[in-house]
C-alpha cells in the first residue's frame, strides 16, 4: 500500500514515516510538515493510505480533507482525543494517539490492509458473473461489515444514518444514501421513497403505493412511483 505522512511535528512525522518504512506490505511513498504541500500532491497523485495529524497551524486535517474530491484511507494522528468523533465523518481507518507506539501503529495498518485486500475482491470480477457472489462493505462505528448484496432486503433514511436491513440484522452507517446507491447493483435495487431503497428480489407484495419486504410494509413516493411501475413492468 502506497502511504504518505502528514504531521507539522518534524519528529511525529519522523516516527510514522520510520513505521511505514519498516513495514513490510507498506511503501513510503512522502511526508510532508506542509498541509498545503501534501493537499496539492494528493490531488496529482493516487495514494492508498494517509497518516494525517488533525491539529495543524493554517490548514487541520480535517480541512484538508474536506478539500480533496477523492479521499484515500485515512488513519489520523493526533495528541487530542476529542477529535475522535470528527474522524467518524471520512470513514477513518484508524484514530491514534500520541505519542503513537508501533503494536498499535501496526494494529491500524493491519485494518487497512484488510479492508484493501476486500475491495480488490469486491470490485474483480466473478468468473461465473452470477449476481450472489456481489457484496458491499459497510462501515459502522469501529467496525466494516461486509454483506452479500442479496441478503440485503432495504434500507432506510434514519436522520444521518442509513439503516441495512439484512438477513443477519440490522447495520446503522454515516453513509449518505446517494453513496450507497452506487455501491449497489441497479439492476436489483431501487429506491422508492426519499428514505428508502429496496431489493426487486425481496419484494413480496405489491399495492398502490405500498411494497411489502419481509413483512415490513414500505411506502413507494410520488416522485418515485412511475420509474418504479416502469422497472417493474420490464423486469
Amino acid at each position: 500500500m502506497k502511504c504518505i505522512a502528514i504531521d507539522d511535528e518534524p519528529l511525529a512525522l519522523e516516527l510514522i514515516s520510520g513505521y511505514i518504512q519498516k513495514t513490510p506490505f507498506l511503501e513510503f511513498v512522502a511526508g510532508f510538515t506542509n498541509p498545503f504541500n501534501a493537499m496539492n500532491f494528493l490531488l496529482k497523485n493516487p495514494i492508498d493510505l494517509v497518516f494525517i495529524d488533525i491539529n495543524m497551524p493554517e490548514l487541520s486535517g480535517i480541512e484538508l480533507l474536506k478539500a480533496l474530491p477523492v479521499l484515500p484511507k485515512i488513519i489520523f494522528t493526533t495528541a487530542y482525543s476529542e477529535y475522535g468523533a470528527e474522524s467518524y465523518e471520512f470513514n477513518a481507518v484508524d484514530y491514534l494517539l500520541k505519542p503513537v507506539k508501533y503494536d498499535r501503529f501496526l494494529k491500524g495498518v493491519n485494518k487497512a490492509f484488510d479492508l484493501s485486500s476486500l475491495k480488490k475482491e469486491e470490485t474483480s470480477v466473478p468468473a461465473n458473473n452470477e449476481p450472489h457472489s456481489q457484496s458491499v462493505l459497510i462501515k459502522s462505528g469501529s467496525k466494516t461489515f461486509k454483506i452479500a448484496t442479496d441478503d440485503i432486503f432495504y434500507i432506510e433514511a434514519a436522520g444521518n444514518y442509513m439503516l441495512f436491513y439484512t438477513l443477519k440484522g440490522k447495520i446503522m452507517t454515516l453513509l449518505p444514501m446517494s453513496e450507497i446507491l452506487k455501491m449497489l447493483p441497479s439492476n436489483t435495487f431501487v429506491r422508492i421513497h426519499k428514505s428508502y431503497i429496496i431489493s426487486l428480489k425481496h419484494i413480496e407484495v405489491i399495492e398502490k403505493s405500498i411494497v411489502v419486504i419481509n413483512k415490513t410494509r414500505i411506502p413507494i413516493g410520488i416522485t418515485y412511483k412511475e420509474h418504479f411501475s416502469n422497472i417493474i413492468k420490464n423486469d
